[in-house]
């Protein structure tokens, strides 16, 4: 999967229309970045890309790109 298939691929599980996400958003910046979008990134990564993503791997993302880099 390359960035712009995992960018959407975001968009769809925070429900934002395509397009929306870079890889310079701030999560920050995102009303739709919350405990539950983070509990559904725990869940599909493991599931899409079989990595164990932690609450404070989590904690230390700032930008998409932070999640983009970790998913590699």
């Amino acid at each position: 999967m390359n960035n712009k298939e995992k960018l959407f691929w975001l968009e769809e599980m925070m429900e934002l229309d395509e397009g929306s996400l870079s890889e310079e958003t701030l999560l920050s910046a995102l009303t739709e970045w919350d405990s539950v979008t983070a509990i559904s990134l725990i869940v599909q990564t493991e599931e899409k890309f079989g990595k164990e993503l932690t609450a404070d791997v989590i904690r230390s993302f700032k930008t998409i790109g932070d999640i983009l880099i970790y998913l590699g």
